[in-house]
Formats: C-alpha cells, sequence, structure tokens
C-alpha cells in the first residue's frame, strides 16, 4: 500500500516522498517498507536513525530524511495502521455441534457458537456474537450485539452486557463478592450476593480479569472502560466512563471511580472510596482515601504526585543525611 494512500485513510499530513509499505514495526526492528512511530520527541534520535521506510510523528516533530506522516495523535493513527495490515481473525456464523443452547435462550443471527460454549436457560444474546470454546454463559443474562467472548470467559446469572463488548481468556462477569460476616462462634458466614454486574457498550475487559457481582444493588462498569489482566473489581463497585484500570489493579467492595481515570499498574483502593474523574494514580499507589478529581497521586497512602517525588528524593538522602548527624553528635 502506498504510503499516501495510508496517509489519506488515516487523515494524516505526508512530508517526504511516496514509498510502498508493506507493514508496521517498532521504531528498532523496523525495516525496509516498514512504517513505525514516535510519540515522544525524546525518541528523536531513534527516529533519525531507524531502517523504517516511513515514520508517524507528531506536527510539531522535528523534521526527518526518512518520510513522515504527520497528526495530532501520531499513536492513534499507529494503531489504525496496524489495522490497515493485520486482519483478525473471522468466525463464519453456525452452532457447533458440541455447543449447548437451552431452548429457551434467544442467540442473535450470524453469531459463531463455539465447541463446548454453554448457553443457559433464558439468555439473550444480540447479533452477530462470537462465542469461542468452552465460553459459559449462566442463566438470564442479558448480553447485546457484537459481543465477543474469548475462549473461557464466563458471564453469571442475570448479569447484562451492553454491545459491542469484548471478554478475553478467562474473564469472569458476575462472580460473588467477597462478603462474610462473622457469626457467635468465630465462624464466617457467607452473605448472599444477590445482586448483578452491568458491563455497559464498548466495555472491554482482558484476560483473567474478575468483575464481581453485588450482595445487593449492582456493581456496574460504564461505557467505554477498560480493563486489564488480572484487575479484580470488588462488588458493588462502579467504574466511570472511558476510565482505565490497569494490570492488577485492585478495587475494594463499593469503590466509586469516576470517568476518564487512569489507574495504573497494581494499584490498590479501599473499600468505599471516591475516585474523581479525571484523576490519575501512578504505579503501585496505595489509595485509602478519596481523590479529587483531576488529581495525580503517587505512593502509600497515595499523596499528590510531585509531593511525593519530592518524598522519594529526600528519602534516598537519608542515609548520607544519618551519616553527618552521626558525624556532627560525636
Amino acid at each position: 500500500m502506498k504510503l499516501s494512500a495510508i496517509a489519506a485513510k488515516l487523515g494524516a499530513r505526508l512530508d517526504g516522498h511516496d514509498a510502498e509499505i508493506t507493514g508496521v514495526a517498532g521504531i528498532e526492528e523496523a525495516g525496509k517498507g516498514q512504517l513505525t512511530f514516535v510519540a515522544n520527541p525524546k525518541y528523536a534520535a531513534a527516529a533519525k536513525s531507524t531502517n523504517a521506510a516511513a515514520v508517524i510523528v507528531a506536527e510539531d516533530f522535528p523534521a526527518l530524511a526518512t518520510p513522515t506522516l504527520r497528526s495530532k495523535n501520531p499513536y492513534l493513527v499507529f494503531a489504525k495502521a496496524i489495522e490497515l495490515f493485520y486482519q483478525a481473525p473471522q468466525y463464519a456464523p453456525g452452532v457447533d455441534p458440541t455447543a449447548r443452547i437451552h431452548a429457551s435462550a434467544k442467540v442473535g443471527k450470524n453469531s459463531h457458537v463455539g465447541p463446548y460454549v454453554i448457553v443457559g436457560e433464558d439468555v439473550v444474546i444480540g447479533e452477530n456474537a462470537t462465542l469461542l470454546a468452552h465460553v459459559v454463559i449462566y442463566r438470564g443474562a442479558r448480553i447485546g450485539s457484537h459481543f465477543f467472548a474469548h475462549a473461557h470467559a464466563v458471564v453469571r446469572e442475570h448479569c447484562e452486557v451492553g454491545d459491542n463488548v469484548i471478554l478475553q481468556n478467562g474473564v469472569v462477569i458476575g462472580a460473588d463478592g467477597f462478603g462474610f460476616a462473622k457469626d457467635e462462634s468465630g465462624h464466617w458466614h457467607k452473605i448472599v450476593q444477590s445482586g448483578r454486574v452491568v458491563l455497559a457498550s464498548n466495555v472491554e475487559v482482558q484476560a483473567n480479569a474478575c468483575v464481581d457481582r453485588a450482595s445487593i444493588g449492582e456493581t456496574r462498569v460504564a461505557a467505554g472502560a477498560k480493563i486489564d489482566n488480572l484487575v479484580q473489581v470488588g462488588h458493588g463497585s462502579s467504574v466511570g466512563e472511558n476510565t482505565l484500570l490497569c494490570a492488577q489493579v485492585g478495587l475494594a467492595g463499593s469503590t466509586e471511580v469516576g470517568k476518564n481515570v487512569i489507574l495504573a499498574g497494581q494499584v490498590g483502593v479501599a473499600g468505599h472510596c471516591k475516585i474523581g474523574d479525571g484523576a490519575v494514580a501512578t504505579a503501585q499507589s496505595g489509595i485509602p482515601n478519596d481523590v479529587e478529581a483531576g488529581k495525580v497521586v503517587s505512593g502509600y497512602p497515595a499523596i499528590d504526585n510531585k509531593q511525593w517525588l519530592r518524598a522519594v528524593a529526600i528519602f534516598n538522602k537519608l542515609p548520607e543525611l544519618a551519616r553527618k548527624l552521626r558525624g556532627k553528635s560525636e
């Protein structure tokens, strides 16, 4: 495909000569005929030395000898460029003979139901769904159109899933929340988890993540939210629109996360906390209290990111300061 044609399809501006593009690759691996990208000016040196045929860059990126596609959002343009060269596997409509669909269940037209899939009683699934091997949909679930469930994903009883939702391998939607009350003899009594999980449209949940059902009411993930591998969304929590929960994030029960929030890897949030719209928590932060909208927090207990950076800088100097203090006291 010609670079000029790619520019036209992706809404980018071509600087330099046209070229034939055969694929995409990272900045260091790219070679003849391949398209790559740079989103940060600090990688200008790598962009100058790359063997790629062309580079996607920001509009104000320094000029290169290599042809460039300039865009306000080079990362997004590169993501769309990948789609031009990679076609995901397609699954033909039909029901594998090993699948089991309850007589009361309704599966929309043009859907693919793979080997050993189980669709339970009173389930409703919209059109153009893809359920790969060993997917299980419990009774009473309601699922929209263009649903894609990879192998071994599970949607539990009475949960609701919107349109264009993707569940990666091993996802569990609607398992019991972690609720127990201690009785007079000191034994834990299980609290029935009678609620449900609601995933709105355009949500993706990645491999082996869990969104637990509520004891009463619901656990809700709003439209456009993305949940990474091994994330735990506790019972009764809510996750706002277009929020990112990165790998190994854990939300304790009844956590309220606003819209456009980013919780980086291994962030933990205590139960009943509220995280405001647009807040960011850096990796491994521990959040025991509410976070204001728009704040960037770090550390444990999580504090303002700039304050945390100053504190870490001082912490690293403590051994030196201690030696100096001991020397003065002697």
